[in-house]
């Protein structure tokens, strides 16, 4: 199971990995642990990371970056028009409404998708992640600003999907950094102490966060985030970044008011603008304290995402640490209330509200009803639609006696930060035949108090923590009991509860159809890029063949080409390169195939022998010696050498003739060969002579016979023949005869344990 981090950034990535050692931030194929977030479109492939920001110049109209920041909104979005006109690239309206970026791809005119293109971007991630690891990505932890919408997120999470990616859990970048600076902290208060203030700043591009975040041991809590969207103002920033003004850092820190300086313990500050020296000057000012860096810069975002996929994966053991988010902007309910011939409606979630979270909200109804969820606060949004999405609850239908039922409808925000209505029941009342058991029976609603109640929704007081896990609980709101006489017969009631259908109409949300859409056409982009990365590396090959062989003509294989051959293959190869650059700049995979293929067959016999002249006299060499070596034992044996008398006659004769014989081919093809020029192919290959070496397997094990072993006799102690002398004890001269009832002792090898080897 793949443990990876994504920190997809306004102009860079990062990517993170965990592994065995720890939590590593992985380098691309540039050895740059840094990816520009660039796409590129040609007329054949795309180009993604480094080498899209390469063609920035080159191919400006087809080259988008900063993107990031129309996820989610409406191509007439007052934002999007704003920054339409400072753009290279051209944007254009999807038939959703979304915006979109109409670039030329593949001599056609296209328009993608912000997922689309974010999807792109997250392609190449993911093939960074899998060269580092070795094997595919599928789970990961992307990282999003703080100040995402609810829209802007689900943007997010469908690029996500396009490129094949299972998000866990889409991460605010302030809460991935206050992870990987809480997760190894030691000296975190205990659970049961005050917990330790930290303020996290973080100054990106073109996005200015900041979150205050209380530490326990194995805990944190994200107190605020003040999400402050300056980002928008990118352009005067990126152009004039040495003036910041002072109510910026102000702006971003209006909302830290239920604390005071003092309580602060540290301000981290990260992002790749923060080491302009003017925003560290006004931040440090505004708290009095010196700001700390003990996180990395530009890679604690993607190495927090990386961390929370690890506690997340059953592959790793992550020490356990609780993280509690908060609700950036206040979230409310609005529906239509028939008993109050208006629109009535709810906060469910205050601003910096605990997430993720679930409420219970009750319902009476008789048939089917809306709910429109909304940011109930535009005023600090900073996107354009306040509107969430509109949820339709289905199948509601009135109790068996006419009376409104009973719908309990659960909403929640989830751990990517998305609203939404997760669940809706109705309870049903069923009434069984009358029983012996007295027992209290509810009130009859009389038809004006039906009237008055029909459409009223009451906020359910218990509300719990998605990560409790616990099911959902009633809330126990009793009607008023009409009092009986303690001994009358009653009707017992029970209730059954029904799952409703529940239709979502969520505010620029892909369509299944359209995100499936997406899907395919992202892999055959994919496949599409693959081809003609084969194709540019079968020309390549030609290309760099030419100019290598070029070169070597006049290097080190000019004395193994004849004069005439080598003026022959230099026109050879100049044709080939003007080729190169006319005809053959833009020609299929096979042609180059077959371009190399003509070129070798004058290349290789040159290169071959070559290569020849350099491993025949190794070759050579190794057969003399093993001539000699072999040689001299034949001689020692005949001379009646005591180390080899014991060999057998007709052993070594089949040696010496091997020797002889060997001697002989050797002497005759290097003969031959010393009458041959370097430019002719030699009389003798160096695979021949090494297949020649093989004396040693046919000769090694006979002349390397060891001499028999003689064994000297017996000698029997004088123990044993005389028994115990001078007085000595039974029992010691017992010691070397096991047979006198005493067992023999257990050798020392007998005594060691078993090495496991494994």
């Amino acid at each position: 199971m793949s443990v990876v981090g994504f920190d997809v950034g306004f102009q860079s990535c990062y990517v993170a990995v965990a592994r065995a050692g720890g939590i590593e931030t992985v380098a691309n194929e540039y050895s740059d642990r840094c990816t520009p977030s660039f796409v590129s479109f040609g007329p054949r492939n795309r180009s993604i990371g480094a080498a899209a920001k390469s063609q920035v110049v080159t191919n400006c109209k087809n080259t988008v970056q900063g993107f990031k920041r129309f996820h989610g909104r409406a191509f007439s979005d007052p934002y999007v028009q704003a920054a339409k006109s400072s753009l290279v690239f051209d944007l254009a309206q999807m038939p959703t409404g979304t915006t979109g970026i109409k670039v030329m791809y593949m001599e056609e005119e296209k328009v993608f998708s912000i997922e689309q293109v974010t999807a792109m971007l997250l392609t190449k991630l993911k093939e960074t992640a899998e060269a580092a690891l070795k094997k595919p990505v599928a789970d990961c932890v992307i990282s999003v600003p703080s100040f995402f919408t609810d829209a802007e997120r689900r943007s997010v999470m469908d690029a996500a999907q396009i490129a094949g990616l299972n998000c866990l859990r889409l991460m605010n970048d302030t809460t991935a950094v206050a992870l990987a600076y809480g997760i190894y902290k030691q000296d975190l208060p205990a659970p049961e102490e005050k917990p330790r203030t930290v303020v996290f700043v973080d100054v990106g591009h073109a996005g200015y966060q900041v979150s205050v975040c209380a530490f326990n041991k194995g805990k944190l809590k994200v107190s605020s985030d003040d999400d402050t969207a300056v980002s928008r103002l990118m352009t005067a920033f990126d152009m004039h970044f040495t003036f910041i003004p002072a109510p910026l850092v102000l702006l971003m820190l209006t909302d830290l008011g239920f604390i005071t300086k003092e309580d602060i313990y540290a301000v981290e500050i990260m992002g790749g603008a923060s080491r302009t020296p003017a925003i560290k000057d006004r931040i440090s000012k505004f708290f009095g304290k010196e700001l700390s860096t003990t996180l990395n810069a530009d890679e604690a975002v993607a190495r927090g995402c990386a961390l929370q996929c690890a506690i997340l994966s059953p592959a790793f053991k992550v020490r356990e640490f609780s993280i509690t988010e908060v609700v950036p902007y206040p979230i409310a309910l609005k529906w239509t209330s028939a008993a109050d011939e208006g629109v009535s409606d709810c906060e469910v979630f205050p601003k910096n509200h605990a997430a993720p979270f679930s409420k219970v909200l009750t319902f009476y109804r008789r048939e089917p009803f809306s709910l429109e969820a909304y940011y109930n606060n535009p005023k600090e949004l900073p996107y354009s639609d306040p509107t969430i999405g509109q949820f339709t609850i289905q199948k509601v239908v009135p109790q068996p006696s006419g009376e409104s039922s009973k719908v309990k409808v659960k909403v929640r925000v989830n751990v990517h930060g998305v609203f939404s209505v997760s669940s809706a029941s109705l309870v049903e009342v069923v009434k069984s035949a009358e029983g012996e058991e007295p027992m209290e029976m509810d009130t009859p609603v009389k038809e004006d108090e039906v009237k008055s109640s029909l459409l009223m929704a009451f906020l359910m007081v218990l509300s719990y923590p998605i990560t409790s896990g616990d099911p959902l609980e009633d809330n126990k709101q009793e009607e008023k009991k009409n009092e009986q006489p303690p001994q009358a017969k009653k009707a017992k009631v029970k209730t059954k509860t029904v799952d409703l259908p529940i239709e979502n109409s969520l505010n620029w949300q892909l369509a299944g159809e359209a995100l499936n859409l997406f899907v395919e056409n992202e892999g055959k982009m994919i496949m599409q890029d693959k081809l003609e990365k084969e194709r540019n590396d079968a020309k390549n090959y030609v290309e760099e063949y030419v100019y290598e062989m070029r070169d070597k003509l006049h290097g080190v294989l000019e004395n193994f080409v004849s004069e005439a051959d080598r003026d022959s293959f230099s026109l050879k190869l100049e044709d080939t390169e003007n080729w190169l650059y006319e005809e053959g700049e833009d020609q299929q995979k096979q042609v180059y195939i077959d371009k190399l293929v003509e070129l070798k067959k004058l290349g290789e016999p040159i290169q071959n022998r070559y290569t020849e002249a350099e491993e025949r006299p190794k070759a050579l060499d190794e057969l003399g010696r093993q001539i000699q070596q072999y040689t001299k034992v034949v001689e020692a044996y005949k001379a009646k050498d005591e180390l080899y008398d014991h060999l057998d006659e007709l052993e070594m004769m089949k040696v010496d003739k091997q020797m002889n014989e060997a001697m002989t081919w050797m002497n005759n093809k290097m003969n031959l060969q010393s009458k041959q020029s370097l430019s002719q192919d030699p009389v003798v290959k160096a695979q021949e002579i090494q297949a020649k070496t093989k004396l040693y397997s046919a000769c090694n094990h006979i002349v390397t016979k060891p001499k028999p072993k003689v064994e000297p006799p017996k000698e029997e102690t004088a123990a044993e023949q005389n028994g115990p002398v001078n007085g000595q004890e039974g029992s010691e001269a017992q010691t070397g005869n096991p047979e006198k009832g005493q067992a023999a002792p257990e050798t020392t090898e007998a005594k060691l344990p078993e090495m496991d080897i494994n």
